[in-house]
């Protein structure tokens, strides 16, 4: 039986999304590098200690089909700069999380961000037929925040003290989605948007 969740490549004008596999190990870490994106403590980006549990933790979760993991390729280069992935899917409900998202320093603010979204929402609404995506990311992390409501998200709440962090510090989640009805005016906004960065 075919699962709901399939290794898929995304492809856009600026960006490819590839499977993620353990060969990409080396080419995260380089592409964390280019801002020791690591020392950002209200993300999740890995480190040369910590990339082997992040790697594990995602293909466990992948293996689980609770998520689909990609690394971002810039087509200009052909270099690996960044990470993304489907996660807490829930098929029954067909539901996803997009996340754990993050570029190197350099392509932040590019319309890299905006073109990966769009590839990862159009194949949730269009081929996975979603009725609601969802984004959260850290309290404090504001420029993911405004980077999600400028996708056309509407923030749903605040889960607080959602986690305890490595460190112990108490985490308030933020949650946006964007819901099958809205796709379409989304899709609308972020070609607009693209249209203006080519």
């Amino acid at each position: 039986m075919k699962k709901w969740l399939e290794p898929t490549e995304l492809e856009g004008n600026l960006v490819k999304l590839i499977p993620l596999s353990l060969s990409h190990k080396n080419a995260l870490l380089e592409a964390a590098l280019d801002g020791e994106l690591w020392n950002l403590w209200f993300t999740t980006v890995p480190s040369q200690e910590k990339i082997d549990d992040y790697l594990a933790f995602a293909f466990s979760e992948q293996e689980a089909n609770r998520a689909l993991l990609f690394a971002i390729l810039d087509k200009k280069t052909d270099k690996i700069i960044g990470s993304t992935r489907f996660c807490n899917v829930v098929e029954s409900n067909k539901r996803v999380e997009i996340g754990y998202t993050w570029y190197s320093k350099s392509y932040q603010r590019t319309g890299i961000n905006t073109e990966c979204k769009y590839l990862l929402l159009q194949y949730a609404f269009e081929n996975l037929k979603c009725i609601a995506v969802e984004f959260r990311t850290n309290w404090y992390n504001q420029a993911s925040r405004k980077a999600i409501l400028r996708l056309g998200a509407k923030q749903d709440g605040v889960l607080r003290n959602h986690q305890i962090d490595e460190h112990g510090i108490l985490r308030d989640t933020v949650v946006f989605s964007i819901i099958e009805s809205e796709w379409q005016g989304v899709k609308k906004l972020l070609e607009f948007e693209m249209s203006r960065k080519r």
